[in-house]
């Protein structure tokens, strides 16, 4: 009977491996590598609302002069993933998300309606950001020839995991005219994106989402709103975040300008979403489309 007993056992053990492995994401295969990062960026759970926050400063860079402290910011990005079947590309996700981003007195921290303008001692209005939507690109694990396209582009030390993202930006400016090839006026940034966790948290396949901490840097032109009529110089953000559990993670700035002035923040585009993505420049486009702004800014 004992021995019985220490058969079952042993064979239970063995089945129960098999279930586990089979539950692991491997990041060797193409599909593991789609999963894992559906598990960073959203969720492998389809329309489950996953939400990212982040807090950090604006600084703007002169010749000449040393770099200002501007604004400090603060963040959040709601968004879900749906699955796509692509045949011979296999079983892919497409993100769809929108975005807030807060500009904030360096001092107070509270969200700013008007701004001194250190630069050229003008008073302007702040535009925040508002970006709906901010949708992803479909992502398979193969081509439509039936090659790998999904590489796991991360590293693993110690335990945790790390992927460093860098996408360089350049395309026409929607404030600038038809000849920007030729005079000038493309927009051009960088976002550099740093995201990091436990590897045994993001391959275990029986979690929908993984833990993940974040890091950002974006390199860009002056703010539309900013007034800056054509002076030298750039503006760098540095910040840093985290996935957190739902809307009431959120930091009470960001609950407070959500609930008060922009609820469809609350939860993100539906998922067959197609609209084109906004950017900071189209939204400003938007707001100030028809109105007269008298030259040397809001007074």
């Amino acid at each position: 009977m004992k021995i019985k007993k220490l058969i079952i056992a042993v064979i239970c053990s063995a089945i129960t491996g098999l279930v586990m492995a089979e539950e692991n994401i491997d990041l060797a295969t193409p599909e593991g590598v789609v999963a894992a990062n559906r598990k960073i960026h959203c969720s492998l759970k389809d329309n489950q609302p996953i939400f990212y926050t982040w807090e950090g400063a604006v600084f703007s860079r002169r010749m000449g002069e040393p770099d200002r402290k501007l604004f400090k910011v603060v963040g959040m990005n709601v968004r879900q993933c749906v699955s796509i079947e692509g045949g011979v590309r296999g079983t892919g996700y497409r993100l769809v998300s929108r975005e807030i981003m807060l500009y904030l007195d360096p001092e107070s921290g509270k969200p700013l309606d008007k701004w001194h303008n250190p630069i050229t001692d003008g008073e302007v209005s702040v535009f925040h950001v508002q970006n709906d939507p901010v949708n992803g690109r479909p992502t398979f694990p193969y081509t439509s020839d039936g090659k790998p396209s999904a590489k796991w582009k991360g590293r693993q030390d110690s335990g945790s995991w790390f992927l460093s993202l860098t996408i360089p930006l350049f395309y026409n400016n929607v404030l600038q005219g038809d000849y920007q090839k030729y005079v000038g006026g493309i927009y051009r940034a960088t976002e550099m994106f740093n995201f990091m966790g436990e590897i045994d948290d993001l391959t275990d396949g029986s979690k929908n989402t993984a833990q993940v901490k974040i890091g950002w840097v974006r390199l860009s032109a002056w703010l539309p709103w900013m007034e800056m009529q054509g002076r030298e110089g750039k503006l760098y953000t540095h910040a840093s975040g985290k996935k957190i559990t739902g809307f009431d993670a959120l930091p009470d700035v960001l609950k407070s300008f959500i609930n008060n002035k922009a609820p469809l923040y609350k939860s993100p585009p539906e998922g067959d979403d197609n609209r084109r993505n906004e950017t900071s420049w189209t939204y400003f486009k938007k707001q100030v489309k028809g109105k007269k702004i008298p030259f040397g800014g809001h007074k």
